[in-house]
């Protein structure tokens, strides 16, 4: 007899290319984002976001980086001002819908094109 596996948690990895500049490059606009996901996705916020600007030395690593803990683990991303791209992971025990948050990700950023990937932990 087969056990049933336990789960953890549920993972989205989101990679976004040719994103809005103006919105990737805003910390305003970060913020809004983290504000209205946890809405769409129905996450409590534990705290206030992190938003750094960093990595200034190379146009690779330039860009705004975000972790927002959530009561049930967390949401972050990192930024790449040259290449438009954004790389969101959200990590929560409780279950979400990650088509919805996926779609919201991508309409919020003006992303042309998302890669995603869904983990079960």
């Amino acid at each position: 007899m087969k056990k049933k596996k336990k789960i953890y948690g549920y993972e989205l990895i989101m990679d976004l290319f040719e994103c809005d500049e103006k919105i990737i490059t805003s910390k305003a606009k970060l913020k809004e984002y983290i504000d209205k996901l946890c809405k769409v996705i129905k996450m409590k916020k534990y705290g206030n976001a992190l938003i750094s600007y960093f990595g200034e030395k190379s146009p690779h690593t330039k860009g705004y980086s975000l972790v927002q803990l959530i009561e049930t683990s967390s949401i972050t991303g990192h930024f790449s001002d040259i290449w438009r791209s954004a790389y969101i992971n959200i990590f929560s025990c409780k279950k979400f819908n990650p088509q919805i948050a996926s779609q919201f990700t991508k309409k919020f950023f003006q992303a042309k094109r998302v890669k995603r990937r869904f983990i079960i932990r």
